[in-house]
């Protein structure tokens, strides 16, 4: 027995077992073991297949391990001295295989080999990446499912994402002024709120389903509630910006009922027909009063009063400023109160029946008025009767609620002729300085009520400064940024007789005012005394102060000489002086409309 034999068997006879076995190649069947030689009634030859690893056709008595010369693995050939045939005694051990070839069935990236199972993530997802990618989903709706490998689900929910985006730019790319006068149509403010809530809950529902198709299963506990907690306070705040435009439409809608009243309801209003809710009028009048009322006062003092006469086809509009003090106003026939007062109200006391006291004495006297809250339509009986115009609505707001209203929008910018003190007694409670300013709605406020070292005419100016400025400054956009504040003040602060049937066409005109022309005149000394009016010259005035209104804008241009060849010069620009005050810090002495820009520097 060689050396080599003597190694590889044990005492007794045995094979010794290596310690190492290499699997039998797939699909290829091995036979049974061969006995050890030399044992009893046992056949000494070779097996009748091929060891494992020998190719067919090799004679089976040539051992199949390594040998010196030939590479690992390359069965060697006969040695010399060596009988090719088979030889008896024990087989060595084959040497290391070639390693098998991989099961049939059997997936790459699959678990344990098992057929059919899902596939694993290119890598493991934590927490953080779970909640990476359900907040992504708030933003791309469906990409959290691309993730987890739900690719149908994830590409129907990205095109529908993209199908609402376009429609909305759609949509936003073809309004315009007249379209966004449809935003207050009482139906398209329920289709709002309905459209929000919807996309709320939506939204919700998205970021669930997304955090759940990530299966935070594979979590630890603490990893499950960690994120389970920080996806509900997302949820939250996904939602919060639907929740605001809900309610911001909801207040819309509350303010716009409780304000404006249906047009049946109220007999002095004139029916709105759809089709022409102007009933064929070319120009419209609303009284805007101011009202002064205080907790130390009783009734409704309406201390500031304007007309505003708007051209409906281009929006130009022309304020008429009437003076509180305006004694002894006549009334039509038409009103209650012609027959009481047939030369003017109050006529029988000198120095009493002032304007500012018309709408208390209504309400005061039902019985000729026929019937209760009569106030504001013998004001505009008497205010239209004045300026011969057909007051067709009015507009009543506390002087406190328009500083709410000025705060609401960011304080106006306003030119101060001179030194404004106010508040306080005789003005100790603080000064607006001259120049340009920008007034807080306090400041506003008191700019248009004080009279310290001035007079009600002065203030009448003022008043109409502040009107113009809150009309043109007061944008679309500032309204909507703050139009719960504004929604707050109007509701508790506001009353008038305009229908809510009108208010779509209301909107519609008021963002033509804003870029059309307006002028104003008030009616106040030297040129008009309001303790002796003289009526026939202030319908006179009136009615030239509509047709200016009517005439082309004139353009303003620096003072520029050229000759007629010569290539006109840039305008230079002029710093505007503070306009120097004589009796009153406003031009008194105006004879004719003129527009606000001029008048207000604004």
């Amino acid at each position: 027995m060689s050396k080599r034999e003597g190694a590889d068997t044990a005492p007794g006879g045995r094979k010794r077992r290596s310690s190492r076995r290499p699997r039998a190649a797939s699909g290829v069947e091995s036979g049974p073991p061969a006995p050890p030689a030399g044992q009893p009634g046992q056949p000494s030859g070779p097996p009748p297949g091929p060891p494992p690893g020998q190719p067919h056709g090799q004679p089976s008595g040539q051992p199949s391990g390594p040998h010196p010369g030939h590479s690992h693995g390359q069965p060697p050939g006969p040695q010399p001295g060596q009988p090719s045939g088979p030889q008896p005694g024990p087989q060595p051990e084959p040497g290391p295989q070639p390693s098998p070839p991989r099961r049939a069935g059997r997936r790459p990236g699959s678990r344990g080999g098992r057929p059919g199972a899902a596939p694993r993530f290119a890598k493991p997802l934590n927490v953080a990446s779970i909640l990476g990618w359900t907040a992504l989903s708030a933003l791309v709706p469906g990409a959290a499912h691309l993730r987890a490998g739900h690719r149908r689900t994830g590409l129907a929910l990205l095109g529908a994402y993209g199908v609402l985006l376009l429609g909305a730019l759609a949509f936003g790319l073809t309004r315009n002024k007249e379209n966004i006068a449809n935003l207050v149509g009482d139906d398209m403010l329920v289709t709002v709120i309905t459209i929000a809530a919807l996309s709320a809950l939506c939204w919700f529902a998205l970021l669930v389903t997304s955090y759940v198709t990530l299966n935070p299963n594979r979590l630890n506990q603490q990893g499950q509630i960690v994120s389970g907690i920080v996806v509900g306070v997302l949820c939250v705040i996904v939602m919060a910006p639907f929740a605001f435009a809900a309610s911001t439409v909801m207040e819309t809608r509350s303010t716009i009922h409780q304000i404006f009243r249906s047009a049946t309801t109220d007999p002095d209003v004139a029916p709105i027909k759809e089709e022409d809710p102007w009933n064929g009028k070319e120009r419209v009048n609303f009284l805007l009063v101011g009202g002064d009322a205080a907790g130390n006062r009783t009734g409704v003092r309406t201390d500031s009063m304007n007309v505003a006469s708007v051209h409906i086809p281009t929006g130009n509009t022309v304020l008429f400023s009437l003076p509180r003090n305006l004694q002894h106003v006549r009334f039509p026939q038409t009103s209650p109160l012609h027959k009481q007062f047939p030369h003017g109200f109050m006529a029988e006391l000198p120095n009493g029946g002032l304007l500012n006291e018309v709408w208390q004495y209504a309400n005061d006297h039902p019985e000729l008025m026929g019937g209760h809250n009569r106030g504001p339509r013998a004001l505009m009986d008497a205010v239209g009767f004045t300026l011969n115009l057909k007051i067709d609505y009015y507009l009543l707001m506390n002087m406190y609620g328009f500083a709410d209203l000025v705060d609401a929008i960011g304080g106006l910018r306003i030119r101060v002729d001179q030194d404004v003190k106010w508040g306080g007694t005789f003005g100790t409670a603080g000064t607006i300085k001259a120049g340009y300013r920008k007034l807080s709605g306090e400041e506003a406020l008191w700019y248009g009520r004080s009279r310290v070292n001035s007079d009600d005419f002065s203030r009448m100016g003022r008043q109409r400064c502040v009107i113009g400025a809150f009309a043109q400054q007061a944008t679309p956009n500032k309204i909507l940024l703050n139009f719960n504040k504004i929604a707050g003040a109007t509701k508790r602060l506001a009353r008038t007789n305009i229908p809510k049937e009108l208010l779509e066409p209301l909107v519609a005109l008021g963002l033509k005012v804003k870029d059309a022309k307006i002028t104003s005149i008030q009616f106040v000394p030297p040129e008009f005394w309001p303790g002796s009016a003289d009526w026939a010259k202030i319908r006179r005035a009136s009615a030239k102060a509509v047709d200016d209104s009517l005439k082309p804008r004139r353009v303003r241009t620096a003072d520029v000489t050229a000759s007629p060849g010569a290539p006109s010069a840039a305008p230079t620009a002029t710093r505007t002086r503070a306009a120097v005050p004589s009796q009153t810090p406003t031009r008194n002495s105006q004879k004719s409309a003129q527009s606000l820009e001029e008048l207000c520097g604004l």
